[in-house]
């Protein structure tokens, strides 16, 4: 076991800055000369298992040169194939290591604010990484002096053991996943399985690409092959969730990914995505507990503490709730239903004013104006004695919303505005409050 859910300062380093020869140089200054040196190839990373490498004695230390090349992002928007994520491929590679290890990455900063965000605001596995720049000297680089060439850095006291050996399967995959052309990619992903029958990789890669495609059939295919091959890796199980998901078979999506989360104890989106399919059926308690595991490997989600923060209100815990999701709008202060949710769960704390102010802000950045956030602002202007102001913004909503929309508004907005009865006797005393929930009641009458 390597250096699961590690905690405390940084052990590995991501150089950035400068050429890559620069960066090169100064990722050679990280490693000890207690450690060997192995050097991966960034490109063809996603396509090797980690454990199927194999690896001098510890103390190492892994050089990965331009590891952003490790992360295709070409797919189709809303299908990424698990093995081009950093999140899950560094942290693989961690849990691959021993304690003492160390992984010493280069990388060019816009390829991988672009394509891997998540390593520069340090979440998940990347928190574990000291990021180091490149100091510019004034010096100009080689690359930028005529008729010179770049000259790899001097290894003479370091012991190198051989880069991973690519196959042309290992090629195959990785030259289909930096296309931009689907169906390209499955026809390379199909000569790859060709080529090596016995690959789970190719299987795993052939799904995604099926998938990203619309071919449910193709992508289970392949995903059941890969379960023959490899039952044990929890890439397989992962995948066959998310296709288990994309067909609203939400049973199999969360065994799915209760697999994947076992067999992975670090994988954060495994528990986050069981989380999410467990809320989904109803089970909110287990749902908690697992986007608690994935808030435990990366606590700086902001998706994974919106989640912590809505299931919690569902479960009363209003003061873990508010907590987590104000740590969503600090983390995402653009995030508008961070606000929304937060101001929620303040009006049920019966923290009005501090509801008020969260509603408010998250309608001013939310560019659609959300109708039902909205309503739920006018209901807290109201529970603040602001019956003018809440009539102002059902007015408006009412005037904007398709009338099969606006029954379903009204309706939820007339109940929390009674029950506002019981819980602001001040506001209950207040004729014009009585005239309010009148004129609500004849609107929801007459949209009917």
């Amino acid at each position: 076991m390597g250096q699961v859910g590690q905690v405390g300062p940084p052990v590995h380093f991501l150089i950035l800055g400068g050429s890559p020869l620069d960066r090169r140089r100064l990722a050679q200054t990280h490693v000890p000369e207690t450690h060997t040196a192995v050097r991966l190839d960034s490109g063809t990373l996603p396509c090797v298992r980690a454990g199927d490498v194999v690896l001098p004695p510890s103390p190492r230390a892994v050089l990965v040169d331009d590891i952003e090349r490790a992360f295709p992002n070409a797919q189709a928007r809303g299908v990424r194939l698990v093995l081009t994520q950093s999140t899950y491929l560094v942290q693989k590679w961690i849990d691959r290591l021993a304690p003492g290890d160390r992984i010493v990455a280069t990388a060019d900063r816009d390829a991988l604010e672009r394509d891997a965000p998540e390593a520069l605001q340090a979440r998940g596995p990347w928190r574990g990484f000291e990021i180091i720049e490149v100091i510019n000297t004034g010096v100009p680089n080689t690359k930028d002096t005529k008729d010179t060439k770049e000259r790899e850095p001097d290894h003479s006291s370091v012991s190198f053991v051989s880069s991973v050996v690519n196959t042309s399967v290992d090629q195959l995959l990785a030259r289909a996943f930096r296309l931009a052309d689907p169906a390209e990619r499955v026809r390379l992903c199909r000569e790859a399985v060709a080529i090596d029958p016995e690959s789970a990789v190719a299987h795993v890669a052939l799904a995604s690409a099926c998938r990203e495609t619309q071919d449910a059939s193709g992508a289970r295919e392949a995903l059941d092959r890969a379960a023959t091959l490899a039952p044990d890796w929890e890439a397989v199980h992962y995948e066959s969730a998310k296709l288990w998901l994309a067909a609203d078979d939400l049973p199999r999506a969360r065994d799915g990914f209760a697999r994947a989360a076992t067999l992975m104890p670090s994988f954060s989106a495994a528990f986050s995505n069981l989380g999410a399919t467990l809320g989904e059926l109803g089970e909110t308690g287990p749902a908690l507990d697992a986007f608690e595991q994935a808030q435990a490997h990366d606590p700086d989600s902001s998706t994974v503490l919106n989640n912590i923060g809505v299931v919690s209100r569902e479960l009363g815990r209003l003061d873990r709730s508010e907590a987590a999701l104000r740590r969503v709008v600090e983390l995402s202060p653009g995030f508008v239903f961070g606000h929304y949710n937060l101001g929620h769960t303040l009006f049920l704390a019966g923290r009005y004013a501090d509801a008020l102010r969260a509603y408010e802000e998250g309608q001013r950045l939310d560019p659609e104006k959300n109708r039902r956030q909205g309503c739920r602002l006018a209901i807290v202007r109201l529970a603040n004695g602001d019956i003018a102001g809440a009539e102002r913004d059902l007015e408006h909503i009412s005037g904007a919303a398709p009338p099969e929309e606006l029954d379903d508004l009204l309706l939820e907005a007339y109940e929390i505005a009674h029950a506002l009865k019981d819980l602001q006797p001040g506001l209950a005393a207040d004729p014009a409050y009585g005239n309010f929930l009148a004129r609500l009641g004849s609107q929801i009458i007459k949209s009917e």
